[in-house]
């Protein structure tokens, strides 16, 4: 339209220096018009980012609020809460027995369907025969018509003993010789310990998680004194004993064609420091649909660089499930096949919703949960018949989620 008005301008009689003046500040006044979109275009782009850094820190503020005062606003998590349900019912226990101690008739009480014991444990008769075998009424003698049976469940606490090793020693006059037996092979030669309690050991520390100190004060209540830099060598000599152990359970593992991946921190002590650092647990398990029982391997580095899971699979070339963790991105470039894990974007789509009720977060969350729906139907069969399951099912649902 501007650019009209100079045309008909140019027509009429005005001198070309006013003409010359107008259409410079014309062109003067587009360059600024158009500076000030770019300006404008700038500040909605920030406004834009700015928006959407509030809204992703507002979700995560929400979802740490959620960690923090989650479940119920309890603040418990679930092992206190167990330990405070069990300090309730040992209360409760001991109230009731103080009642029926107290009162001459024993009150009934509404007990709960008590599980059977399992019946490969070894049974110890007890048999309680009355005082006399004739009636205590009329004296005739009495004929047993049946009985009643109870199962009590005890425990038999860790129990030391001693393995003595007796090898006689023959000795031949002709030759002046002497033979005895060879020594029984040990976990560490010239040790103490057997194998038996070098596995109780490594049982109490990795599996039920009692510290060295604890293990101690076990074995000094019965009298054994096991010193802790005794179990702390024990420890060490177990870990290079078994270490053959460890590498042909990896290489078995490797055998297979699907491998499940995932790594953890761990707080480590810094000789030296006075502190901790963290190091990571990695993890390496197989698919339990394959032949064969399910292998798991934990490899213990220094840190989370993703040079260690390429130094531990080596050559393997298969499908491997991992979270989104950058570190194997490098691997999946040698050769093997990313499974991406559903379970880490469900947890994506879960916070978004506890966080606004994002309808859409919500809708993924349920088509999720009918892929889980369909997996868990298919859990039982044969590797052909899942596939066709999912082929069936789980694609035509997959296809409608990306939609």
């Amino acid at each position: 339209m501007a650019t009209n008005l100079l045309d008909a301008l140019a027509r009429t009689d005005i001198a070309p220096a006013v003409l010359a003046q107008v259409r410079a500040l014309f062109e003067q006044q587009q360059s600024m018009l158009v500076q000030q979109q770019a300006t404008l275009g700038q500040q909605q782009a920030q406004l834009a980012e700015k928006d959407f850094k509030i809204t992703a820190l507002t979700h995560e503020l929400a979802y740490l609020k959620r960690i923090r005062y989650g479940k119920a606003s309890e603040v418990l998590s679930g092992e206190q809460r167990s330990l405070f349900e069990e300090a309730v019912e040992m209360d409760l226990a001991a109230i009731e027995g103080e009642l029926e101690h107290q009162a001459s008739v024993k009150p009934a009480r509404k007990r709960a369907g008590r599980q059977a014991l399992p019946p490969e444990l070894p049974r110890i008769e007890h048999r309680h025969e009355p005082e006399s075998c004739a009636c205590g009424q009329c004296g005739a003698n009495l004929v047993k018509i049946g009985e009643d049976v109870s199962e009590q469940l005890d425990v038999e606490p860790a129990r030391f003993f001693v393995h003595r090793h007796i090898r006689p020693q023959y000795a031949c006059r002709a030759c002046e010789s002497v033979t005895a037996a060879p020594v029984p092979p040990a976990v560490i030669d010239g040790g103490l310990a057997a194998p038996g309690l070098l596995a109780w050991v490594a049982a109490s520390k990795y599996l039920d998680h009692l510290p060295l100190y604890r293990i101690e004060q076990i074995a000094a209540r019965q009298g054994v004194p096991l010193a802790r830099s005794t179990l702390a060598q024990w420890i060490g000599r177990i870990g290079v004993a078994l270490q053959p152990l460890v590498e042909r359970l990896g290489e078995l593992l490797r055998q297979r064609t699907c491998l499940h991946a995932d790594e953890t921190p761990v707080r480590q002590l810094d000789p030296g420091s006075g502190k901790t650092r963290q190091a990571y647990l990695w993890a390496y398990r197989s698919g339990t649909w394959e032949d064969g029982p399910p292998i798991v391997v934990f490899d213990y580095q220094p840190s989370r660089a993703g040079a260690h899971a390429r130094a531990f699979l080596q050559d393997w070339r298969g499908h491997l499930m991992v979270d989104d963790y950058a570190g194997y991105k490098a691997l999946f470039a040698q050769g093997p096949i990313e499974l991406a894990c559903l379970a880490h974007i469900r947890r994506k789509f879960f916070d978004l919703h506890a966080a606004s009720g994002s309808p859409v977060a919500e809708e993924a969350l349920r088509r999720i949960a009918q892929l889980y729906a369909i997996e868990q139907d298919a859990a039982g069969l044969s590797p052909a018949g899942r596939l066709a399951v999912r082929s069936a099912r789980a694609v035509p649902a997959l296809d409608e989620l990306h939609a």
